[in-house]
């Protein structure tokens, strides 16, 4: 990819049965999930790319990650897939196989739309990050056209500004586990909630745990509301 560079870290478990703990949601189909985040320098892909992976691993999958990042460190294009499971081929998900798309940028979710299945489903941050630099002669950046295209073409998304919901637990940067809790609240991840609080706990310094843990709790809270369960995580396509 001209401008950018693809990394695998080599992240793959051994295979190891897990410690018992049984997934309350996405169920795997032949041991295959491929979930892909996008978004820009500074929000925070890598490290839920990392959690996601040791949640993998903790719950006994095999996996495999790799990165892709934009020349720019700094709001250029990050993008980083995980691929979970005993079939997997690659680290990179190839086109239109990825089951699960993390959108922390809404420019940066339509522009790796073309690796969402058919059938897959997308979280999107409605926050915008308008691009450092524009090229000559590119279209001006519209986050609101942007998310109306989202809206209209892919059934059954997930649109919330997890930006602010996270600003309103205590800190802007814990949008991206924000999202996390967002995945499980609508069962889109292949393992429970209390996986993801117990990597969580082990990767994020202990001075940033709690408002990282109020910011996953509150986007989960914030679906059940939304979906008028208050009391469980739901298993259900919503458009808050």
């Amino acid at each position: 990819m001209k401008g950018e560079k693809a990394k695998s870290d080599g992240a793959k478990s051994d295979g190891a049965k897990s410690d018992g703990a049984k997934s309350d949601g996405a169920k795997l189909q032949g041991m295959k999930y491929d979930i892909l985040i996008a978004g820009v320098g500074g929000q925070g892909v890598v490290l839920a790319s990392r959690m996601l992976a040791l949640a993998a691993m903790k719950a006994g999958f095999r996996v495999s990650t790799a990165e892709t990042i934009g020349m720019s460190q700094r709001e250029g294009s990050v993008s980083s897939h995980i691929r979970i499971g005993d079939e997997i081929q690659g680290s990179l998900i190839p086109t239109g196989q990825a089951d699960l798309l993390i959108g922390l940028e809404p420019a940066e979710t339509v522009r790796n739309l073309p690796f969402l299945k058919k059938a897959g489903k997308t979280i999107v941050n409605s926050h915008s990050i308008p691009p450092a630099s524009k090229p000559p002669g590119s279209p001006e950046y519209d986050p609101a056209a942007l998310l109306a295209f989202l809206e209209a073409h892919v059934p059954g998304i997930l649109c919330l500004d997890f930006t602010q919901l996270a600003e309103d637990a205590g800190t802007y940067r814990a949008a991206n586990v924000a999202m996390l809790g967002a995945a499980v609240g609508i069962g889109m991840l292949p393992f429970s909630r209390e996986i993801i609080l117990a990597v969580l706990e082990t990767e994020i310094p202990e001075k940033h745990r709690a408002v990282n843990r109020a910011a996953f709790e509150g986007a989960i809270n914030k679906i059940k509301l939304s979906s008028g369960h208050p009391d469980r995580e739901q298993k259900v396509n919503l458009n808050v």
